[in-house]
This record gives C-alpha cells, sequence and structure tokens, in this order.
C-alpha cells in the first residue's frame, strides 16, 4: 500500500544530475531564490561557478578602436603623463634652426646675455646670421666690444659719435663687413688702421670728420667693390694717396671730399683721377683752390654726374655754365656761396630743363627768391641747405637704417 501510494510521484521528480532548464527552478511563476551568501569556507569543488557567473552584474565592455579595423579593442592603459618631463625637453631638444630663430628675435643686450649660458648658446647666439647688421647708436663707449662685432662677421654696421677704445679681435682674417658708418668718433688713427686694414669687401663707408693717413688710404683702396666714400671734413693724407684710391675704385658713384684739410694738389689728384662710374660728388668748400680748369676735367671724366655740390668756390664763375649744360644727367646743382655768379645770370637755368632742384644759398635775397622761382617753374630752389652725397643716415632718426638699409640687431640704453 505505501509504495503504490508514493511510487509514482516519486519516479516524476527530476534528477538533480540533469539541467535545471525546465524544473521547477526555472518556472515563471515561481520567485526567483535570493541569491545565497557567498561561504569562503566552502570547498573550491563545490562551488557552482555557472551560478556565480549568472547572478553576477554584467561586464563593461571595452571600448573599441574607431582607427584602423573595426574589431580591434584598446586593451592597454593609457599612462598618466609626468608633469615634471616637460621640463627637461623644454630648451635642450630644441634643433639649431629654432633656436636661432627665437634669437634672432632678441635685442642685442639680451642676445649677448644669451652667451652665458652654455656653450651651445654661445655657439649659437654668436652665428653669422644673426650679427648680419647691428646699430651700435647710443652706445658711448666702445673698446673690446667693437672687434668682438666685427669678428661675428657683421655686413652693416653703424657706431657714430662714439668713444671707440682698442678693439680686440678673435682672429686675424678678413672683416666680413661691407657697409660701416665711423662718422665723427673719437678713435686713435693706429686703431683705425688697424680696423681697416682687415676690410677687403667695403661698398659704403664714411669717416666723415676724422684724422687718417696714408696707410688708411691705401687699405681703403683694396676694397675693390667700394661705391660710397664719404670724407667729408677728414685730413692727414697725401694726394699720392688720394691718387692711389681714386684708380683703384673703378665702381665708385658717391664721393663726399667736401671741407677736407685740401691744397691745390689735392684737388687736381680728384679732378684728374676721379672714376667715370661717379654720378654724385660734392667737392665743395675749396674756396681758392678749385678753379674753373678743374671744373672742366670734373666735366670731362664724369658725364653722368646727377648731383652735383660746389659751394664755397669763389673761383666758379658763370663761365661755368655752358659746361654744366654738356651733363645731360644733371637733376641737382649747389653753387652756394659762389660769389662770382651774379644772381641775375641764374634765370639762365631755364635752358636746363632737366634740373630739379637748385641751392643758391648766400647768393639771392629772401626777397628776390619769388621772382627767380616765377622765372624757373620747373626747379626748387634753396629746398636742402646741407648735402647727403655719400653720407650715411643721420644718427636721430628712428627708423635705423644706414644708407636706406635696415640694422635688426639694436644696442637699446
Amino acid at each position: 500500500y505505501f509504495l503504490k501510494r508514493f511510487c509514482r510521484p516519486l519516479q516524476e521528480l527530476p534528477c538533480l544530475s540533469e539541467n535545471l532548464e525546465g524544473s521547477l527552478l526555472s518556472m515563471s511563476h515561481m520567485k526567483p531564490r535570493k541569491r545565497p551568501p557567498y561561504d569562503e569556507g566552502l570547498d573550491a569543488e563545490n562551488t557552482p561557478h555557472e551560478l556565480i557567473q549568472h547572478w553576477s552584474p554584467p561586464r563593461k565592455q571595452p571600448r573599441a578602436c574607431v582607427k584602423g579595423k573595426e574589431n580591434a579593442f584598446v586593451i592597454a592603459r593609457r599612462p598618466r603623463k609626468n608633469r615634471d618631463a616637460s621640463a627637461g625637453l623644454c630648451w635642450d631638444s630644441l634643433p639649431d634652426e629654432l633656436l636661432l630663430g627665437i634669437f634672432s628675435c632678441l635685442s642685442l643686450q639680451d642676445l649677448l646675455r644669451t652667451t652665458r649660458v652654455c656653450k651651445r648658446w654661445h655657439r649659437l647666439a654668436m652665428d653669422e646670421s644673426l650679427w648680419h647688421s647691428v646699430d651700435l647708436v647710443g652706445k658711448a663707449q666702445l673698446d673690446a666690444e667693437l672687434g668682438q662685432v666685427l669678428s661675428a662677421g657683421v655686413l652693416r654696421l653703424r657706431c657714430p659719435h662714439a668713444c671707440i677704445g682698442q678693439p680686440t679681435f678673435k682672429n686675424t682674417g678678413p672683416l666680413r663687413v661691407k657697409h660701416m658708418d665711423l662718422s665723427s668718433c673719437t678713435i686713435q688713427t693706429s686703431v683705425l688702421e688697424d680696423i681697416l686694414s682687415r676690410c677687403r669687401q667695403l661698398q659704403s663707408l664714411s669717416l666723415e670728420g676724422l684724422m687718417l693717413s696714408d696707410s688708411i688710404l691705401q687699405s681703403l683702396a683694396q676694397n675693390a667693390e667700394l661705391v660710397r666714400l664719404n670724407l667729408c671734413g677728414c685730413a692727414g693724407f697725401s694726394p699720392d694717396s688720394l691718387n692711389e684710391l681714386l684708380q683703384h675704385s673703378i665702381l665708385l658713384e658717391e664721393l663726399n671730399v667736401s671741407w677736407c684739410d685740401f691744397s691745390s694738389q689735392h684737388v687736381q689728384a680728384i679732378s684728374n683721377n676721379i672714376p667715370s662710374s661717379v654720378t654724385q660728388l660734392n667737392i665743395s668748400g675749396y674756396r681758392q683752390n678749385l678753379t674753373m680748369e678743374d671744373v672742366k676735367k670734373l666735366v670731362e671724366r664724369c658725364p653722368n654726374l646727377t648731383n652735383w655740390d660746389l659751394s664755397d668756390s669763389v673761383l666758379v664763375t658763370t663761365d661755368a655754365f655752358p659746361l654744366l649744360q654738356q651733363l645731360l644727367s644733371l637733376r641737382h646743382l649747389a653753387l652756394s656761396r659762389c660769389y662770382q655768379i651774379h644772381p641775375a645770370a641764374l634765370i639762365d637755368f631755364e635752358k636746363f630743363p632737366k634740373l630739379q632742384t637748385l641751392e643758391v644759398f648766400g647768393l639771392i635775397q629772401d626777397s628776390y627768391l619769388p621772382i627767380l622761382s616765377k622765372g624757373l617753374p620747373h626747379i626748387q630752389i634753396n629746398t636742402q641747405p646741407f648735402s647727403s652725397i655719400a653720407r650715411p643716415t643721420t644718427a636721430t632718426r628712428k627708423d635705423r637704417t644706414l644708407w636706406g638699409m635696415p640694422c635688426w640687431l639694436v644696442y637699446k640704453p
């Protein structure tokens, strides 16, 4: 009786070894049991790994890599940035070209300070590309600095009205300077000889107001590319050295030899040896030394003159007008204080159709100037009291130019 009553229901019970699907545990009408607490003391063999994976929360999917393949995943963790790493990569890892670009934006004082940082910066700061043009206007005293600047390979140097001591040169080779303004500097003749003896590529030079020597003019004669030369107010050299200089300056275009300590032999040396390439000439200030014969020779040797200053030459008369008419390119003429020329004769300049400016200071009174301007409407009269022939840009100008060329490395006092 007992077997008949309980045997059949026992046969219908599912076996615990079978799959749990379809069993009473997976029936929908049955409430799911709560997750049993995990007992750390249980043996690993009795741990239901499948149930633990089923009841555990879903894992966060890794991000897919956008670049490259679609199924690629990033499996490495992004490293943290080292805040101190940039400190060691700031300057030492920069290439020389980039550092030179940065150094080119510095002033003269800051560039000199960079030479004290390290050997590499000293080498880069003294690179020739940075010392292309230097303006030392405002630097009253120049000693060893001038030699360092010239040795650095400067091409344009502007330092007028400076007191120059004894410069120090790193080597004995020739300098690269091409344009240099030493006007009105306080410098010994021996020091100037040492500087100019190292120059072979000069194209523009101003030595206005300096005491020179025959050795200096002989050194200048070795610069075959000389184009502008300003010797205004200079002294101390002979006519023979002046002859040698003019004979070798075959490319000379602008020459200023006004108010020098010249004799009649110096003036004759100029009129007999001046190259035909000269287009602008200032030979003013030789009252009794410049004769009409010298004027005639200058017209013959320089037929392409465009700007001529004959001021303060009392031996020049109106007989020079037919000679001046032979200069077909003449645009600017200065006859100030040439007292042998009568003011009424100035009306003859109407025969010069290409003449643009005429300087006749001291020859006519201010009351007569409007009448002369009306008779010569195509000419501007007395507009420039001082000649600019072969003279560099004045130091008072703020554009920092030297004969129209800019100077990038500027001294700021």
